[in-house]
């Protein structure tokens, strides 16, 4: 049986300053945040009250442009909501090794901006990370766990009920536009065969 990943024996704390990221203590005061709320598909519905319960649960992090903050393949069971700053998503590509990125050793996957979930697929199943993502700029965000989400529908489940619709909802639209993606990808090499002489689509 292999050895645990070394992340895996960390605390979510530990995780995350092994990662550099600063912690800032819980993130307090969503509903100050308006336009935040009003543009993040995981709260666009909360009321004032709603946010800043789930905000409490949550840990405010900070990280510098550069900063790796999730590693593919690595386990986690936490996500991220971009407060501010950008962040680049990317798929080793097959024969890169390690986290450390080289030049071409990775395929762009999107480049996602303030109000932005990262990380919501291994929060809910537990398995290793499908991508990894960067700081373009200085970023923060709030870190929000599997064992805060269960404590939270524990002390107000109508706030947690609500969480769990919405992160439902975050992971349905990612599948849809996933599957529309290969459906052009499919598209596009059926249409490249179908112009190279004597080759034969399927």
């Amino acid at each position: 049986m292999p050895a645990p990943h070394p992340m895996a024996t960390l605390t979510l704390d530990e995780q995350l300053t092994a990662r550099g990221l600063q912690l800032l203590g819980a993130c307090e005061g969503l509903s100050q945040r308006p336009d935040l709320l009003a543009q993040c598909a995981l709260m666009n519905d909360f009321t004032a009250a709603e946010a800043d319960l789930l905000g409490a649960s949550m840990l405010h992090v900070r990280a510098k442009p550069g900063q790796l903050l999730i590693a593919e393949d690595e386990p986690g069971d936490w996500m991220m909501v971009l407060l501010r700053g950008t962040v680049d998503v990317g798929k080793r590509k097959v024969g890169a090794g390690s986290d450390e990125r080289e030049p071409g050793d990775t395929t762009r996957l999107a480049v996602l901006r303030e109000g932005a979930a990262i990380g919501e697929m291994s929060m809910f199943d537990g398995e290793p990370r499908y991508a990894s993502c960067w700081a373009l700029s200085e970023i923060e965000a709030a870190v929000l766990s599997r064992p805060a989400v269960v404590r939270l529908i524990k002390a107000h489940p109508a706030v947690g009920a609500k969480l769990l619709v919405k992160l439902t909802q975050l992971l349905a639209q990612r599948l849809r536009n996933t599957s529309s993606q290969l459906v052009k990808a499919l598209q596009r090499e059926r249409l490249a065969a179908a112009s190279v002489p004597g080759r034969e689509t399927v």
